[in-house]
């Protein structure tokens, strides 16, 4: 939906058979988004036992390379260590005009076709887009770039206004931050949501932000203003979760009519309330799932579902799974992957 895309939905991972992730480096490098494949995927975690990712960075280019900052990178291999990850990020471009070296183009097309994730962030999306990877898919990329993608590859449907999207074995971003929530997003395919949350809470950063990027765009400061005057609002909906929030009550709330309810939220949250509320519904299902051992019944009610049936059909329709098969994955009781 950016997020996690609720219009985008993908199935729960089973449990990884390969848990190498490989970073691309190239002359150029951008550090950023470099850093965040790092700092998710690199970082020793310990509380994470002994599944967790495991890391390298493959070079394009002979020697050593220059990243963005006055940086140097010396990488673990070349394109060869693409074709052993079950994972391979591309971190930025380093121009959306500039041509893609056929060895990178034919390394990520067998890695994703014998079964590998190719990840892009920002502009690294060009990347992918080059091997001929989105062809018939959606993508994103950062909303500067979105319409100079869509006229180099037309045969892509660009989303400009979510943080990412998930196409199963292909993963496009936003903006240099939103690799961050897309790589969140990975870890919670992955391991579940208490695992996403646990490394969102070591980066202190939200395990997941509401929207798209389209509220980053030229904000005013009058939306700055809406984003506060809604925050209130907003939390005494996460505080009760399950409770009917007509938009006629929500507007009330505010102190608005219905009308200018309704703008100012998808202004302050990239959404609708209903899209909204569904979203934080599904991520408070998804927690319960994991953390208790209360009936599906139970927390369909406790999550705002109202019936067991209606979650059901919500996950099935976002995860790609029901509520029983994500416990028996990701739950308390779990077996050990």
């Amino acid at each position: 939906m950016p997020n996690m895309p609720l219009a985008n939905p993908r199935p729960i991972s089973s449990p990884l058979a390969n848990r190498l992730v490989v970073a691309v480096a190239y002359d150029g490098l951008c550090t950023f988004e470099f850093g965040v494949a790092a700092e998710m995927f690199a970082l020793p975690r310990p509380e994470m036992g002994a599944d967790w990712y495991r890391f390298a960075v493959a070079g394009i280019d002979a020697g050593e390379m220059r990243a963005m900052g006055g940086v140097r990178i010396v990488a673990d291999g070349g394109p060869d260590l693409i074709g052993e990850a079950g994972t391979v990020i591309v971190p930025g471009w380093r121009g959306v005009d500039c041509p893609v070296p056929p060895l990178l183009i034919e390394a990520l097309r067998k890695a994703n076709a014998r079964g590998a994730r190719i990840l892009s962030i920002c502009s690294g999306v060009f990347v992918l887009a080059a091997a001929g990877l989105l062809a018939g898919k959606k993508a994103t990329t950062h909303w500067r770039y979105s319409e100079r993608l869509r006229e180099m590859y037309p045969d892509i449907a660009v989303v400009p206004d979510v943080l990412y999207i998930d196409e199963g074995s292909v993963l496009t971003s936003a903006g240099s931050a939103a690799g961050i929530d897309l790589c969140l997003h990975l870890v919670r395919r992955d391991f579940g949501t208490k695992a996403a949350n646990m490394v969102a809470r070591r980066l202190v950063v939200p395990p997941h932000r509401d929207g798209g990027q389209a509220q980053y765009v030229e904000s005013s400061v009058p939306e700055i203003h809406e984003r506060s005057r809604l925050g209130p609002l907003i939390d005494r909906m996460r505080a009760d979760i399950s409770a009917d929030y007509p938009v006629a009550i929500l507007a009330g709330l505010a102190g608005m009519s219905e009308r200018t309810f309704l703008r100012r939220f998808a202004a302050a949250t990239g959404v609708t309330p209903a899209r909204w509320l569904l979203s934080e519904r599904l991520s408070r299902a998804r927690t319960l799932l994991e953390d208790t051992d209360m009936p599906i019944e139970r927390i369909a009610e406790t999550a705002g579902f109202g019936a067991a049936a209606t979650l059901r059909h919500h996950f099935r329709q976002q995860f790609s799974t029901t509520p029983a098969a994500y416990r028996a994955r990701f739950g308390a009781n779990a077996s050990s992957t």
